[in-house]
């Protein structure tokens, strides 16, 4: 039996299934299932990703015999759409039970095009190349974006530095940047924003190896755009 939750078209799901490339994520087992992601392209030649689930689940109060994952992570993809944040785009989503009655689930989402991971525009250089004061500047609007996030009561939930990316455009005077967030996976709603924006920060001092200066400005922006800030950081 076919119970597709998302873009039910007949035999779309099956088409995007039996697409296949390159892992940039290795399957690895957890949550009773398997999830990877292949890189793959589009009838127009774009590049894609997907996330490929075989009985990858999760529980909750409304889905306490289990729901994959990437149904989460799609609602979440939306909602910060929604919120002016920057996200991959969603170009399928959708799951089916297997003849063994498993879940199988996908998420295919265009390439970020132009982002990197905020780590390595570091590591390439990019805080020398523009000048402390634009890099004061990105670390301000990466608490922002966050603050953003937090203020819908929506938690990351797993925020390490490597899911926060970034993109740089033009030289000198005239470089702009936009800052974006990946892997919402496990990202959910509060019933506090306050809740929201205390467990993310935490977990992102914890994972990334920012200075204490750099902190001070990203505390700042979520400060400001937050409308407060969080005690015990």
């Amino acid at each position: 039996m076919t119970a597709a939750l998302h873009m039910p078209a007949p035999g779309l799901f099956e088409q995007w299934w039996q697409q296949q490339g390159e892992w940039v994520e290795e399957p690895n087992s957890r949550r009773g299932g398997t999830s990877g992601v292949q890189r793959i392209r589009g009838e127009d030649g774009s590049l894609l990703y997907a996330k490929r689930q075989v009985g990858h689940i999760y529980h909750s109060l409304l889905h306490p015999f289990g729901r994959p994952t990437v149904m989460r992570e799609l609602k979440a993809l939306q909602r910060l759409a929604g919120l002016g944040i920057n996200v991959p785009r969603v170009v399928y989503c959708g799951a089916e039970r297997d003849s063994d009655n498993n879940w199988r689930a996908l998420l295919v989402t265009a390439d970020f095009e132009g982002f990197i991971e905020i780590d390595q525009w570091h590591a390439a250089g990019g805080r020398e190349r523009h000048g402390e004061a634009f890099h004061q500047q990105v670390m301000q609007g990466v608490g922002a974006m966050i603050a953003r996030m937090n203020n819908a009561r929506w938690q990351h939930n797993c925020l390490y530095s490597k899911h926060v990316f970034i993109r740089v455009q033009g030289e000198g005077s005239e470089a702009t940047f936009e800052v974006g967030v990946l892997d919402l996976e496990k990202s959910r709603q509060r019933i506090t924003r306050h809740q929201a924006a205390r467990h993310d920060l935490l977990q992102l001092r914890r994972h990334s190896s920012w200075s204490a200066a750099d902190w001070q400005h990203l505390i700042y922006g979520h400060s400001t755009a937050f409308g407060s800030a969080i005690k015990g950081l």
